[in-house]
């Protein structure tokens, strides 16, 4: 089966999903509202199950050349004392592949190298989108397309809605959904602009309403993130001074992190989610992806992961199913109940990690991390990133 497909978003999940139609054979044309295509995020770590969802879409081994992978690191307190250690090489014996850590522009830049340039409409914002008869949808487009001479609106056989946590074809297609929701939590981020000497691969340390974690990257430099609790659009003349005052007293190598970073680096996002379901991932001949689908909080590290899940199965579906409405069925029936749980076990994560205020309550999770066995934190990543692509090949 083959067709024509316009996926409105191009992120990591509407760029893989681009790829994987194409790879079996779909016209594609990616919709993308940004002037220039190009991830501006800061880092991201990949777990097991993104990787093997890039294997299926034949990306993986480009990903891992140019990724760290994780085999050190784990969970600290401010002062520096561990509470758990993540053992990397026993979930890459588990799993077939360690966790890797990568600027999200690096990945950005390889999923749309996977693509001709002209399948890529940019500055382009989709407003609407309409099914015209049983077997097509009309995306309608806004970028002054009388001028350029292209059609202000796209026909296709199907349409794929990544457009994000505030997703606008979400709405038009489930108008009753309330959206997406403030999670409490802000975050802001960097990448550092030189390496910075670490003695592990990925940390994550926990105070008191708070989240300083880093990841490394192949040429030294890293990630940092902090994830605050704080009222919704609160925003800082000087981001960085914000950040080095907060985490001021926390171990090292947080205060070199900082030092090594550009203000102007630093981003600054209020996190949102769905903590409201949504009823289906699919409207007639529509498939929502990604955030725009299942938008969670970062605490499992699951976000990019789940997309790239999503973009593998609607592939293997679209590849083997007679029929769309048998394949878009099939991507929901896998999908939904999927990444919807691993929302919710992020959601729980960050209430039993970063966003614990109550000193005693920070006290008993403290000892309970401290005393658990070893494998704990290995069962805990598995619980997740264990997940084999369907076939489709």
């Amino acid at each position: 089966m083959g067709g024509s497909a316009v996926v409105v978003g191009g992120g990591i999940g509407g760029l893989a999903a681009a790829i994987g139609l194409r790879l079996i054979g779909w016209e594609v044309t990616v919709v993308e509202r940004a002037e220039v295509l190009s991830d501006v995020g800061a880092g991201i770590s990949l777990h097991a199950n993104g990787i093997h969802a890039l294997d299926a879409l034949g990306l993986g081994e480009a990903v891992r050349a140019a990724a760290r992978p994780q085999y050190t690191g784990g969970t600290r307190t401010p002062s520096g004392s561990w509470l758990a250690r993540m053992d990397g090489a026993a979930l890459a014996r588990a799993l077939g592949t360690p966790i890797v850590g990568i600027p999200r522009a690096e990945l950005h830049r390889l999923l749309r190298a996977a693509l001709p340039s002209e399948c890529l409409r940019v500055g382009a914002e989709a407003t609407d989108v309409e099914h015209t008869g049983t077997t097509r949808v009309r995306v309608s487009v806004d970028d002054g397309s009388l001028r350029s001479g292209l059609d202000a609106n796209l026909e296709a056989d199907l349409v794929v809605a990544a457009d994000g946590v505030n997703s606008r074809l979400r709405g038009r297609l489930f108008p009753r959904h309330p959206g997406p929701v403030y999670s409490g939590s802000t975050v802001l981020r960097a990448i550092t602009e030189q390496p910075v000497a670490s003695r592990t691969d990925f940390e994550l340390t926990w105070g008191r309403g708070a989240e300083f974690g880093h990841i490394a990257f192949r040429d030294g430099r890293a990630e940092w993130h902090a994830v605050l609790n704080s009222p919704p659009g609160v925003r800082h003349a000087d981001a960085l001074a914000a950040v080095r005052s907060r985490f001021a007293d926390w171990h090292a190598p947080i205060p070199a992190l900082l030092e090594a970073t550009r203000p102007d680096a630093v981003l600054h996002h209020d996190i949102h989610e769905l903590t409201t379901p949504l009823p289906a991932y699919t409207a007639g001949r529509v498939a929502l992806l990604g955030d725009a689908a299942h938008a969670m909080t970062p605490h499992l590290g699951q976000g990019a992961c789940q997309a790239l899940e999503d973009a593998a199965t609607l592939t293997a579906a679209l590849a083997t199913e007679p029929t769309v409405e048998s394949a878009l069925a099939r991507y929901d029936a896998e999908r939904r109940p999927r990444s919807q749980s691993v929302a919710r076990a992020a959601r729980r994560a960050g209430r039993m990690g970063q966003q614990l205020t109550h000193p005693l309550a920070v006290a008993a999770r403290n000892t309970a991390l401290r005393l658990a066995p070893s494998g704990v934190t290995v069962r805990a990543v598995l619980q997740h990133a264990d997940w084999t692509p369907p076939a489709w090949g």
